[in-house]
């Protein structure tokens, strides 16, 4: 909410947790940069500063680069899979096509397999605009510098980033026939919309019972899920909600919620399944995040 008279921490207190998030993966990690970041824009001498909003967004580039280095080596040692944290969205967050796609899960995981320098520079100048003279403040590097970075990472994210496109109403068709197969126990519908080459993932965090490793292949994955539904069929609900911007199922066993399903569509099939059920990171998935750019 902006206001006359407003700190610029406050007004643009959505957009630093968006920055943060978009590099971290984890909303509790940008939590702590945005609150890092607070306590860094607090001491600075406001009469000094130009640009407020520029000058924030680089106080939590450099903390949320920080907390990078550190999360990565952690990630390392992190039990099965690792998925980003889910977040519950407004629709406004889908309407904002290119802030949606960049915060889907699917791109989120492109986004991980970038350095930390190449991922700020990716996320700032595609999602958030950023120029590259500021870019090169927020990073340490010179403005020739950085438009190697960029064209590095804009190339890495495109020839990983999913082909021919992607839709809500394919994604929503998508998450209805696995509605389906948990209601009636049909896998058919589902079956028909998995691509040959699917990939299942799923993050326990080595507190919930989840897949230890990546399964992959059509036939492999439909026969995983028939053992899987049929094992919660009559305890989970799966309710439709929007997960960063994109239609996702909040699955409830026995009313409790239990974890969060998202897919990746290309071309009409689903080529990606991802189910976060790490505790952890459902803390807060009831609560409608605030998101911007």
């Amino acid at each position: 909410m902006r206001c006359m008279g407003a700190d610029p921490f406050l007004s643009h207190r959505s957009l630093l947790f968006t920055v943060a998030y978009e590099m971290l993966g984890s909303a509790a990690d940008a939590e702590d940069v945005v609150q890092d970041s607070w306590l860094r824009w607090r001491d600075v001498d406001r009469a000094t500063v130009r640009d407020p909003r520029a000058y924030l967004v680089r106080i939590v580039t450099r903390k949320a680069l920080d907390h990078l280095r550190t999360v990565t080596r952690r990630r390392e040692d992190y039990v099965g899979p690792w998925l980003p944290e889910p977040l519950l969205t407004s629709p406004d967050v889908a309407e904002d096509v290119e802030l949606a796609d960049s915060l889907s899960t699917a791109m989120l995981l492109v986004l991980e397999t970038l350095t930390p320098t190449q991922r700020a520079v990716f996320v700032l100048h595609e999602v958030f605009e950023v120029g590259y003279d500021e870019l090169a403040e927020a990073v340490g590097k010179t403005e020739a510098a950085v438009r190697q970075i960029a064209h590095r990472a804009r190339a890495h994210v495109t020839e990983r980033r999913p082909r021919g496109g992607t839709s809500r109403a394919a994604t929503r068709a998508a998450l209805e026939a696995f509605r389906t197969a948990l209601d009636t126990g049909d896998l058919q519908g589902l079956a028909d919309v998995l691509a040959p080459d699917v990939v299942l993932l799923g993050d326990g965090g080595g507190i919930k019972q989840a897949l230890p490793r990546p399964v992959s292949g059509a036939e492999k994955v439909t026969r995983l899920l028939a053992v899987g539904l049929a094992t919660v069929r009559g305890a989970m609900s799966a309710e439709p909600v929007h997960v960063n911007g994109w239609p996702a199922l909040l699955l409830r066993l026995d009313g409790e919620v239990d974890s969060v399903l998202t897919v990746r569509v290309e071309e009409g099939l689903v080529t990606g399944i991802y189910t976060v059920r790490n505790p952890e990171k459902l803390s807060r998935i009831l609560e409608e995040a605030v998101l911007s750019r």
